[in-house]
């Protein structure tokens, strides 16, 4: 089902007329490590803004030549329009250079901020958030800024020069006349001030449309084959066409407003310009003012009237920016519900405890995954969790990595109780096979160095060699540089499941975490990949989870879990005898003959 915006629903009005473009000032420290930049782009700004200024000057002065005969006395000043021709363009170009790389510069920063605070983001905080919706705020967002800030921001604070320049140079010109053009200034600012906090809300919900859309292509196109084997191409694309349409009607809605107030502001202010000159003319039929003069002084007006109007389209779009902006500083502001102490302790290898632990997951407060949970791992030790699915024992391996936190009871590694440790700092313990076994789109060498950065090619080799991954590598058109696809969908499950084993191995981390690491496997890859297992896990903590049965019979130790509880523990061959579930489970397992 389509999904709607966070902010497109619910208190997106409330939040839009508590914001002002005043927002946009979360910008500024983006831009303290590059203040040459600025300077810079400010002293080109001021250049080509004062020559446009003196620009009317010069044709008075040709004007008022003309007239008054005196051919050297022109000359001079049609070579001094040239030289002023040419210190406008020369100040444009490298104003236009200046902001554009500082604009480039500042948004690739901010991109890389949001990036990495998103990266070190628990898993609660996108149980809320698709991931569609923050790629759409890293991509279309920070595109929006860039505009602002390589285009509109300099085209805004020149305008507002030639606008401010242009007034002072018309009173010095003509003081009547400018008087008569102050009176129109109340009617340019009334719309922009009232449509323009109508507008700044709209471009906020066009925003969190935008954002929609994305979040459901990327959902729809990552699981692309379960939607066409569930024959749902058409309702995906309904869906995603219906967000679509959403964001095209807020976007209608947003360049009506935007359409309105440029269409106001040009009539008043071009209609007030003729008004003025009207009058102007008849000052020259008079004889009170001279040709030049007014020339001169209708340049200005115009320069002025043309500043105003873009002005109002600058306005509209800083509140496009300002509706980006808010939401990006959200993401940069975002508080996650696990966050590092302000003095770590540093870890070291030891058990793994768990005391009293009950624990929910965000979004099934009333549902506990955990109950009571309370287990010791010694170094060393392999200790299996099995029991059906839904039972908690995957939630056992991701509180272990602190992806969440219990709500009750506390978790010790080494002695040391994790939210005392960085998260960093104690993961570099722990090797994961997860249960769905991630794969990038890179090669299939760079997968598996992906568990240790720092390894050789013959550990990597010979890691894919313990994970029966080294043969179907090899087979493969370029060897271990082949490209995989993305999230593998040019490798089987089982070959993604042996990479991700491989990469496991290569990490070789005192701490192994194997969840269902073998269930995508046939029979003699996994009596391989097994028995590697059990050599990597001699000197090592090992918690398995495990459905089959059959992989954990050598393990140390068994925990039966149920209903997010521990039911019985012991042996393989104990736990037969005990009966109750691990036995039940063993029966519907092994065949008849089998020895369980």
């Amino acid at each position: 089902m389509a999904r709607t915006p966070n902010s497109a629903a619910d208190g997106t009005e409330e939040r839009a007329s508590s914001k002002q473009v005043g927002v946009l000032r979360a910008l500024v420290p983006y831009f303290a490590p590059y203040k040459p930049l600025v300077i810079l782009a400010l002293i080109a700004l001021t250049i080509t803004a004062s020559v446009s200024l003196v620009l009317p000057v010069a044709a008075r002065r040709v004007i008022d030549g003309f007239t008054m005969g005196d051919v050297a006395l022109l000359n001079q000043y049609f070579l001094g329009a040239i030289i002023v021709a040419a210190i406008f363009a020369l100040g444009t170009g490298l104003r236009y250079y200046v902001v554009t790389r500082l604009g480039e510069r500042v948004v690739a920063d901010i991109r890389k901020a949001i990036f990495a605070r998103m990266i070190g983001m628990s898993p609660a905080y996108f149980e809320k958030l698709m991931t569609g919706e923050v790629l759409s705020r890293i991509t279309t967002d920070t595109t929006l800024i860039l505009s602002v800030i390589g285009s509109s921001a300099s085209w805004l604070l020149r305008n507002m020069l030639m606008m401010s320049g242009g007034l002072v140079m018309m009173l010095w010109t003509s003081p009547k006349l400018t008087g008569l053009v102050l009176l129109i200034v109340p009617l340019i600012l009334g719309p922009i001030l009232t449509l323009g906090r109508k507008l700044r809300g709209l471009s906020r919900q066009n925003q969190d449309w935008i954002a929609a859309s994305s979040g459901k292509a990327s959902e729809s196109l990552l699981s692309v084959q379960t939607v066409q084997a569930f024959t749902h191409e058409a309702r995906s694309g309904a869906e995603f066409s219906d967000v679509t349409e959403k964001a095209f009607d807020s976007a209608r809605a947003r360049i009506k407003v935007r359409a309105l107030i440029t269409m106001i502001i040009i009539f008043v202010a071009f209609s007030g310009v003729m008004g003025v000159l009207w009058v102007g003319a008849i000052d020259v039929r008079s004889g009170l003012t001279s040709v030049g003069q007014l020339v001169q002084f209708v340049i200005y007006a115009t320069i002025v009237a043309s500043s105003t109007a873009a002005l109002s389209e600058l306005w509209s779009e800083l509140q496009r920016a300002a509706g980006a902006t808010e939401r990006l500083v959200e993401l940069l502001n975002a508080e996650d519900t696990i966050a590092d102490p302000k003095t770590p302790r540093r870890p070291s290898v030891g058990a793994v405890v768990f005391e009293n632990v009950n624990f929910t997951f965000p979004n099934r407060p009333d549902a506990l995954a955990l109950n009571n949970i309370s287990f010791t791992i010694q170094p060393g030790e392999t200790v299996a969790l099995v029991g059906p699915s839904g039972a908690g024992k995957s939630t056992i391996i991701q509180i272990l990595q602190r992806f969440f936190d219990p709500q009750e009871g506390q978790i010790t590694f080494g002695g040391i109780s994790l939210p005392e440790m960085e998260r960093s700092a104690f993961r570099k313990f722990m090797a994961l096979v997860p249960q769905d076994p991630v794969i990038f789109a890179s090669s299939a060498y760079d997968n598996i160095l992906f568990g240790r950065p720092d390894a050789s090619k013959d550990e990597v080799v010979a890691a894919a060699t313990a994970a029966a991954a080294h043969d179907f590598i090899s087979a493969l058109p370029e060897g271990y540089d082949s490209y995989v696809g993305e999230r593998g969908v040019m490798l089987s499950g089982g070959q993604k499941q042996r990479i991700a084993i491989a990469r496991a191995i290569l990490r070789d981390a005192p701490v192994l975490l194997l969840d269902e690491a073998t269930s995508a496997l046939d029979g003699e890859s996994e009596a391989l990949v097994q028995k590697a297992f059990e050599d990597l896990a001699k000197d090592r903590t090992t918690l398995v989870v495990a459905h089959r049965l059959a992989t954990v019979k050598k393990a140390d130790r068994i925990l039966v879990m149920d209903q997010g509880q521990i039911v019985a523990q012991g042996t393989h061959a104990a736990l037969v005898a005990e009966g109750g579930l691990y036995a039940r489970l063993a029966r519907l397992q092994f065949t008849e003959d089998s020895a369980f």
